[in-house]
């Protein structure tokens, strides 16, 4: 059910926020834009605690959001690890149960997928896949951050399987999403899992407590942070329940797959600044 839309010009007490990346704070170019900057460090500045909170592994965060200082964590790969970026180390990690890797590989041999293995802050992709983006592009990513911030393997199979014990996070890619929704149902009966999405064409499989909602609740224990004083924002699925739980929920303008229906306030899009509408609305 759709939470109330806020449309007053009140205050909120807001002491953290949490920022989703792509479709969120990253333009459709995955930048980010000048006055997003200058007002998430303005917040910053304000004593507001700004937190990065992404499906993107940690070594996919671009310099332009890890190097404004002031941001000390960022919840990686939809919530598997909280990184303290001072140090580049893990305060909080979950990984995947080698039963639900397992049975994601039982998958590929069914279903026509891509993967992307996510392993020990690093996107890894097929070789031969990698090689098809580089020639044709990808109708539904940002190719060169695809190109960018993944790692090519001559066989993601068995490069999963090898280091099955370790997986932050598997990123099933599909063609169409004809057959994703047609395999939805596979996917969603892995076993030991939490299963969500981050863009149109995937399905993401994660730990069985693996959600970026449950990573902030454990960050903000950690700095004596209340619900009551979270503001999220986000644009996709895997944001839904980050969204739902703070006090002030943000969806994008461009947000999609129900996300708005979970939101207190709708900003305006990635490519409008959004992000900096909502915190100069709220919080400024």
């Amino acid at each position: 059910m759709q939470r109330q839309t806020n449309s007053t010009k009140e205050k909120y007490p807001i002491k953290m926020i949490a920022l989703d990346l792509d479709g969120t704070t990253f333009n459709s170019a995955a930048q980010l834009s000048n006055r997003n900057k200058e007002v998430i460090e303005e917040a910053i500045r304000r004593g507001v605690e700004v937190i990065i909170s992404t499906g993107r592994a940690f070594t996919s965060l671009p310099d332009s959001i890890k190097d404004i200082e002031g941001i000390k964590y960022a919840i990686t790969s939809n919530g598997a690890h909280i990184i303290d970026l001072s140090t580049g180390e893990s305060i909080y990690s979950e990984y995947l149960s080698e039963t639900a890797v397992r049975q994601v590989s039982d998958l590929t041999d069914k279903l026509d997928i891509q993967l992307e293995i996510f392993f020990e802050g690093q996107a890894y992709i097929d070789e031969e896949y990698f090689n098809y983006i580089k020639e044709h592009g990808c109708a539904y990513r940002n190719t060169a951050y695809v190109l960018w911030s993944r790692k090519p393997v001559h066989d993601i199979k068995a490069f999963m399987i090898d280091n099955i014990s370790r997986i932050d996070n598997i990123n099933i890619c599909f063609y169409s999403l004809e057959a994703l929704e047609l395999a939805r149902g596979q996917v969603e009966a892995i076993n030991e899992a939490s299963i969500t999405s981050s863009f149109k064409n995937n399905l993401e499989v994660g730990g069985p407590d693996t959600t970026k909602k449950n990573a902030l609740v454990r960050l903000m224990d950690i700095l004596g942070i209340s619900r009551d004083e979270l503001m999220a924002c986000g644009d996709a699925p895997n944001d839904i329940q980050m969204i739902e739980y703070a006090k002030l929920g943000i969806a994008m303008g461009n947000a999609w797959g129900g996300t708005k229906e979970y939101a207190d306030y709708v900003t305006g899009t990635n490519d409008e600044d959004g992000v900096a509408i909502a915190i100069e609305k709220f919080v400024l």
